[in-house]
Order: structure tokens, then sequence, then C-alpha cells
């Protein structure tokens, strides 16, 4: 993930993508959401993705990829004082009943497995 960063800020600064960017024009607040991405979305996110891999089922891992948008609107709703609307709370709500559903299904399935063998 540094190499790619550190690959796409090379390529972005070759395009000319920073002709415009001031970096006094970048506010506290902004630094401290990269810092935010950077340590609890990338390092802690990724460590724990990796650890889950080798000690949970493929199916259970995969669904971090279902719960992270639900952890970031809650995060834009507590620390960014985003609002909530009913279309992303339904969203939400669907997507929370959907991890629940694939994570106890896979449990109940090998509870039957282990009553057959």
């Amino acid at each position: 993930m540094l190499a790619g960063g550190v690959l796409l800020t090379l390529t972005a600064g070759l395009l000319g993508e920073f002709r415009g960017f001031r970096l006094q024009a970048v506010s506290g607040k902004a630094w401290l959401a990269l810092a935010y991405l950077i340590v609890a979305g990338s390092i802690a996110g990724f460590t724990a993705y990796v650890w889950l891999i080798h000690h949970e089922s493929p199916t259970k891992v995969g669904t971090y990829a279902y719960v992270n948008p639900v952890v970031a609107v809650l995060v834009g709703y507590f620390l960014g004082g985003e609002a909530i609307g009913p279309r992303t709370a339904v969203g939400t709500l669907l997507v929370l009943v959907s991890v629940v559903v694939i994570t106890t299904t896979q449990r109940e399935r090998q509870g039957l497995r282990s009553c057959s063998e």
C-alpha cells in the first residue's frame, strides 16, 4: 500500500495534478481525517484483516467489505456532523442484517455437519 501511494503521488505529479494545490489551504480537520484514514483505515484495518484471514473462515472475513462502509457512515455521523437520511439508515440496517445472516448461517451449517457425522 505504501508503494502504491508513492507511485500514485508520483504519477499525479507527472500529470500536473498538483498545479493548483496549496498546502496552506488544507485545514487541520482535513489533516486529522487523513491521519485517521492512514492509521485506522489502512494500518489497523489491514492488520485486522490479515489476522482474521488466519483465524476465521473466508466467508466471515469477507464481511469486512460490508461492515466498513457502515463504520464510515457512523464515524461521519458522530465525528463529522453528517446527516443520516432514511435511505442511508435502511441501507445500513440491511447491511448489518446481511452480515448477521452470513455469520450465523455458517455456524448452523457447521453444526449440522457435526451432527450428521
